[in-house]
């Protein structure tokens, strides 16, 4: 598994699929979420209206990821992702490490072979960037050794040269 950082947008990546950091009613929000909401357009919110009304009346649990077309994006599919709110007291590094095990299924499971992800729980949910990094990328690498199959090329899509050079850094280790 090719496993990159790269400062950008991830509304604006051709992969076969981008991680959105969702809040659990999968219904649009700030940041990351509320660009990708932004940028996919309409029927990506009606997608996820049709996940509440159907599979997940509660909302998608911290950890959990679950899948929709892209619409209007790039990526062909949106994975959605819970983070942790460390605000909330959600500080469990296990948690973390389930979004990003959790998406990588997912995107497994609707073939997906390139995927992004941003410093999910990095943003409003209070978790330093550095942990979110070191959590994110060993995770992703214990994925890759234990599953055949799957995304090939991992990227993480980072918003400032800090979130970049703490995901650099967890890479070198």
């Amino acid at each position: 598994m090719e496993l990159e950082a790269v400062r950008g947008d991830i509304t604006t990546e051709h992969v076969d699929a981008i991680v959105n950091a969702a809040n659990s009613s999968l219904l649009g929000g700030g940041g990351v979420d509320g660009a990708i909401h932004a940028a996919a357009g309409p029927r990506l919110l009606a997608a996820c209206r049709e996940l509440r009304a159907t599979t997940l009346p509660k909302g998608l649990p911290v950890g959990d990821a679950v899948a929709t077309p892209g619409f209007d994006l790039p990526a062909r599919w949106v994975v959605h992702t819970v983070g942790p709110n460390r605000h909330a007291g959600q500080d469990d590094p296990e948690l973390l490490a389930s979004c990003f095990r959790r998406s990588l299924d997912v995107a497994a499971e609707v073939g997906a072979e390139s995927v992004a992800f941003p410093a999910v729980s990095a943003g409003v949910y209070g978790w330093d960037v550095t942990q979110v990094a070191r959590v994110a990328v060993a995770t992703v690498r214990e994925w890759g050794r234990t599953h055949q199959g799957g995304p090939g090329t991992v990227r993480f899509l980072l918003w400032n040269d800090a979130a970049l050079r703490a995901f650099a850094t967890a890479l070198e280790e």
